[in-house]
């Protein structure tokens, strides 16, 4: 397993998002994702202190998928919510979105100020697989959001939530 990490990320790279490549991260969303995303999401991924959680993933220098998060603080406590996170079908089942996954924890153990305690997301209810994922890296379901989504069926959305944890970001 450890060689094939090392093999991975030779061949895995991140990249910020930028007002230059912000095509590039709309037209994969485009693809990846079943709803249009708002020019607010758009804006909101570029700013400053999401720098660390919202990437282009490149394979090869070819870019192949999004993460995208926003931090939320409710009551001075700090969560990292996971907007998006997608890999193009041919690229699936290479471990990149562990790898994407991992690094985003990764970052959110090693960010202090202010200091993340959870990251959590929405899986639509008909996505089995992409819950699976989630709970392979620790995620638990902790709630059911019935019409969180508007515009598609299935309109109901798990919520899957897990602590950050210090030792997130001693992993490599």
């Amino acid at each position: 397993m450890a060689s094939s990490k090392k093999t991975l990320s030779s061949k895995v790279t991140f990249a910020s998002l930028t007002p230059n490549n912000l095509g590039t991260v709309r037209k994969l969303n485009s693809v990846l994702f079943p709803i249009k995303y708002s020019e607010k999401f758009y804006s909101e991924i570029l700013l400053p202190e999401v720098e660390d959680f919202c990437k282009l993933i490149y394979y090869n220098d070819i870019p192949i998928g999004t993460i995208c998060c926003r931090l939320e603080t409710k009551d001075s406590v700090s969560h990292l919510y996971l907007l998006t996170m997608g890999v193009l079908a041919p690229y699936r089942s290479l471990g990149i979105g562990s790898y994407s996954l991992d690094m985003v924890l990764r970052a959110a153990a090693a960010h202090t100020k202010p200091q993340i305690s959870r990251i959590y997301l929405h899986v639509q209810v008909s996505n089995d697989s992409a819950k699976h994922f989630y709970e392979q890296h620790g995620f638990k379901e902790s709630g059911i959001d019935e019409d969180y989504y508007k515009k598609i069926k299935p309109s109901g959305a798990w919520v899957l939530e897990r602590e950050v944890e210090p030792f997130d970001c001693e992993q490599s």
